[in-house]
């Protein structure tokens, strides 16, 4: 007497037990949507500010980007980190750079406003690099250092469009009505420009 249905095999059963354990996304091909990534600059670490310390936004939607803004923190890397996740301190950049090694920290999304610039319309406009230093003690600005931060830049320029010029990539002393000095008299701008161009 023959069987209507035949049985299943063994590996087909084993196959199907194993199909049932594969999570559902993965099975959905093209409508699995990937999650979003928590950095924007593939090789930052995460340290977020406090959400006191910046202003949510949607850039390059809501604001044109236009600059970048280099910093020098007065402070080392991990008091920097710190003082942003302090809520009472109002004050963020994006990212973070240490000296010793080009580590990069980011502590606010590129789409949001950080508030490191000393001028609103600056800070809608412009991404900010801080860097572990003192701006009178040059031997904190390492090649790691340099290297580290050129890269970063020439990816948020080459991201935005923002030309990898000196009109561009500006200091915080450059921002209109900043009663800063930093990155000061001993950062490298043409090194700094010439690796930005050639990351």
């Amino acid at each position: 007497m023959e069987r209507a249905t035949p049985i299943p095999s063994r590996r087909r059963l084993l196959m199907g037990a194993a199909l049932a354990t594969v999570p559902s996304a993965l099975l959905a091909g093209a409508r699995a949507e990937a999650r979003p990534q928590v950095v924007d600059y593939p090789s930052a670490e995460w340290q977020p500010a406090s959400t006191s310390n910046y202003t949510p936004s949607n850039r390059p939607t809501a604001y044109p980007l236009d600059y970048v803004v280099v910093h020098v923190t007065q402070e080392t890397y991990a008091d920097t980190l710190s003082i942003f996740r302090d809520p009472r301190s109002q004050v963020s950049a994006h990212y973070v750079v240490r000296s010793s090694d080009g580590h990069v920290a980011q502590c606010v999304r590129e789409a949001d406003v950080a508030w490191h610039a000393g001028n609103w319309d600056y800070n809608t406009r412009s991404i900010g690099i801080e860097h572990e230093g003192w701006v009178d003690r040059p031997a904190y600005f390492t090649d790691a250092l340099y290297e580290q931060s050129a890269r970063l830049t020439a990816a948020i320029c080459t991201t935005y469009g923002i030309p990898k010029d000196r009109a561009h990539i500006i200091g915080h002393h450059e921002v209109p009505g900043s009663d800063h000095t930093d990155p000061g008299p001993l950062w490298d701008w043409s090194r700094y420009i010439r690796l930005v161009n050639f990351a």
